[in-house]
């Protein structure tokens, strides 16, 4: 995927994930520190109903857009589920379970995309 599409994918999840209520979304761009993928999206929502929502609305909007989708990891459990987008990695979590797992301080070298930027855009 070149560069140009993983960021319209990026900003795909990020609308996405808003129009479902996602709270506190986090895009970072790991281009310069890792190869496993372009950017990371986290995510919270209020309880597990939400974040299988999030989950949902966000898998149909990639797949529906063409985007290969390599698989969803965690679904059962639904306090943090991972959705692999080959170049854009998507963390949804409970509130609890973001706070524990702290992937943002984890990956704080990582420049944020201005997400603000990306939803005005879609106003």
């Amino acid at each position: 995927m070149t560069e140009k599409n993983s960021k319209a994918l990026m900003e795909l999840i990020v609308k996405a994930g808003d129009d479902r209520l996602g709270e506190d979304i986090v895009a970072l761009d790991v281009r310069n520190l890792t190869t496993i993928a372009d950017y990371f999206v986290l995510m919270n929502g209020r309880n597990q109903r939400q974040v299988k929502a999030l989950v949902d609305a966000i898998d149909e909007a990639i797949t529906k857009n063409g985007y290969p989708l390599k698989g969803i990891e965690g679904k059962s459990g639904h306090d943090w589920i991972l959705l692999d987008a080959n170049d854009v990695i998507v963390h949804i979590f409970t509130e609890e379970a973001r706070e524990l797992f702290n992937l943002e301080k984890l990956w704080n070298d990582a420049p944020l995309v201005n997400v603000s930027a990306i939803l005005e855009d879609e106003a």
